[in-house]
């Protein structure tokens, strides 16, 4: 946190670690003070759905334990809170300023990230314009694309209809073409397209407006793909590094979308986790992330963020392929094993590894009578809808 060292006086009849007292005075270091979680929302591209909004609270109050802290709900800007706020934002924040504002000053005080601007947050940042000319937001640097070009699959960014049909029929010369809306979660408001005609169709479905404010990702399409997921998570002094796969499941309408992640979570850097029993397909992957992170943190030095995830794809069609797909600096699905990782590092300080699991069942659900369940209800908007998340011991042989 920003201010370790500052003194701050209270009048209190007792408190813990008192430091010194003069007249009923005791004056206690931030780090003594008991802090609050609160959850926090900004506009942003969609409104999360009843199954989020509940299992969000949950990881937030898990957060709490974790900290020591209590959990407060949401927080109102009218209210004055005792003690450290700890945030767990729905988004990425958007602005440092905004976030020093709140009272965030580095990745301690948050659970997510900042960026400087709002495309930075969004899958936009993965992939060049298609040309010099091409439409772009405030902020844009085109030199983020020379240092991804080879830690991402082949694809563009557009703000424009016409620079989306551009990169479309690039794309399509080597393949079909994926275009993947900049917010969209769980692979929803996604269309593969194989021919002009498809293109186009598509193109005229976007929103110029939409598109000109929040873009759209136009990417090669894969058949044989599977989806790893490289991660950190800091909370406090636990730090986290992880990998593993995400699995698809059908929802209620028959959809095929996000069914959870399966991890492997070590305790530390990323160095850490690559000391453990890894194939070099895993390591390659682990390091895409890694140069992913690193050439952001280059581009946009006022990027941070205490809870990272990247989607990187692993194709094998004629040859195999690894990119990142996309990056995460916020609460996310595999957020409850994230944090279920977090609270077995801190009740063993021995416990160097292990795996942790989370799942989203729809319809009728079984849970293992170990996992912590954060949400089991019925969604107003996509039916009846299981998440929880479990921990098991690390056995490289698995």
């Amino acid at each position: 946190m920003a201010s370790h060292s500052r003194v701050i006086c209270y009048h209190v009849r007792s408190g813990p670690k008192r430091r010194h007292s003069r007249e009923g005075e005791i004056f206690l270091k931030r780090s003594d003070r008991r802090g609050v979680v609160v959850r926090y929302s900004e506009l942003d591209c969609s409104r999360p759905d009843l199954h989020e909004h509940v299992s969000r609270n949950e990881t937030a109050r898990k957060l709490a334990a974790l900290k020591g802290f209590e959990f407060a709900g949401d927080y109102d800007p009218a209210k004055r809170y005792t003690g450290q706020l700890y945030f767990v934002p729905d988004d990425t924040l958007i602005g440092v300023a905004a976030a020093r504002r709140l009272g965030i000053h580095d990745e301690q005080d948050l659970f997510g990230g900042i960026v400087p601007y709002p495309f930075v947050a969004t899958k936009t940042i993965t992939h060049p314009l298609v040309d010099g000319a091409a439409q772009a937001p405030a902020g844009w640097r085109h030199d983020l694309a020379d240092r991804l070009r080879d830690a991402v699959l082949f694809g563009f960014t557009a703000f424009s209809p016409p620079d989306a049909r551009k990169a479309g029929i690039l794309v399509l010369e080597r393949s079909p073409a994926r275009f993947k809306p900049p917010c969209g979660i769980g692979g929803r408001g996604q269309a593969v397209v194989s021919n002009i005609a498809e293109l186009d169709k598509v193109i005229e479905s976007l929103d110029p407006m939409e598109l000109s404010r929040d873009g759209i990702v136009i990417e090669q399409n894969f058949a044989n793909i599977v989806t790893y997921s490289v991660g950190q998570v800091r909370v406090g002094d636990l730090l986290a590094t992880y990998y593993g796969t995400q699995s698809l499941t059908k929802d209620n309408s028959a959809a095929e979308v996000y069914g959870g992640s399966s991890l492997i979570v070590a305790r530390g850097d990323y160095d850490d986790l690559l000391k453990l029993d890894i194939a070099p397909n895993v390591q390659s992957i682990i390091i895409k992330a890694r140069a992913y992170e690193t050439a952001v943190a280059e581009v946009f030095p006022e990027w941070m963020a205490s809870r990272r995830n990247y989607d990187v794809a692993e194709v094998t069609d004629s040859a195999t392929h690894v990119g990142v797909l996309e990056q995460s600096w916020r609460i996310g699905g595999a957020s409850p094993a994230e944090i279920a990782a977090l609270q077995a590092f801190q009740a063993d300080s021995g416990l160097r590894a292990l795996r942790a699991a989370s799942a989203e069942i729809y319809g009728t659900a079984e849970v293992p009578p170990q996992a912590s369940v954060h949400f089991q209800g019925i969604d107003e908007r996509l039916g009846p809808i299981t998440k929880y998340s479990v921990v098991q011991p690390y056995d490289s042989s698995q």
